[in-house]
């Protein structure tokens, strides 16, 4: 693919975060990016906020689901929507005012270097993150690792993410993947196992005071060590591609 026909909108999956998501959006915008927000079976205050939002703004798309499905599932309604739209790459930005939006060019240059390349961001944390959450990514790096047999990928479970939308859907489309929080790390694995080259960003995070997390504690930690374990399985079956892929 060209970067010369490269075209790029913002995906923002969106489960009830009212209070950051028009700043976002306007700020996003007003840089003549089109978005595509999911509605991922917010409640109605956030509902209302999207849906004047997409109504003040031409370049915004609304695609919602009746229900909450989860960030994975949410991801995948985008992806597959700016399939539908005829984008060449999307990028993906939580709606919990997390990621660094100056930091958007920065993914748009590397996407004119590698048009193909899955561009990932990876976290450096300010004062705010919490300790727990900062200290407990290091078992999901640790089965990232084991899995792939490589310390390429720096950080598989930031949000912050550009997907080359053809082979990302295609990926999709050959892969089962979960629908929750496991999906950023359960991608990221399998399109370094398919061989599609990679690219990682430094880029700052914070937390803000009136941020949300969805993340429940006892379910997705149940999703995500199941995810690592079908990851681990598959990764025996590669086993001999990945060696040839590592150190040959």
């Amino acid at each position: 693919m060209s970067s010369l026909n490269a075209s790029l909108c913002v995906i923002i999956p969106v489960y009830n975060h009212s209070d950051n998501l028009s700043t976002i959006v306007t700020r996003i915008t007003k840089g003549k990016l089109p978005v595509i927000l999911i509605d991922d079976g917010s409640d109605k205050s956030c509902k209302k906020i999207m849906r004047d939002l997409e109504r003040a703004i031409d370049s915004i798309t609304l695609e919602s689901h009746p229900m909450n499905l989860g960030k994975g599932a949410a991801i995948k309604t985008g992806l597959q929507t700016a399939l539908e739209k005829g984008f060449s790459h999307a990028l993906q930005i939580d709606a919990d005012g997390q990621h660094n939006i100056n930091d958007i060019p920065h993914f748009i240059n590397q996407m004119d270097k590698q048009p193909d390349a899955l561009i990932s961001g990876y976290p450096n944390y300010d004062s705010t993150v919490p300790k727990l959450r900062y200290y407990s990514r290091y078992a999901t790096h640790l089965w990232v690792w084991i899995n792939t047999l490589s310390g390429v990928i720096k950080d598989s479970m930031c949000g912050f993410r550009l997907y080359p939308v053809e082979q990302s859907c295609e990926l999709l489309a050959a892969q089962k993947m979960g629908d929750r929080m496991e999906f950023d790390t359960e991608f990221f694995v399998r399109w370094y196992w398919s061989g599609e080259p990679i690219a990682q960003i430094q880029t700052n995070v914070s937390y803000p005071n009136n941020g949300v997390s969805h993340f429940k504690l006892f379910r997705d930690n149940i999703l995500i060590s199941w995810m690592h374990t079908r990851l681990f399985f598959g990764m025996l079956k590669r086993l001999p591609k990945l060696i040839k892929q590592n150190f040959f």
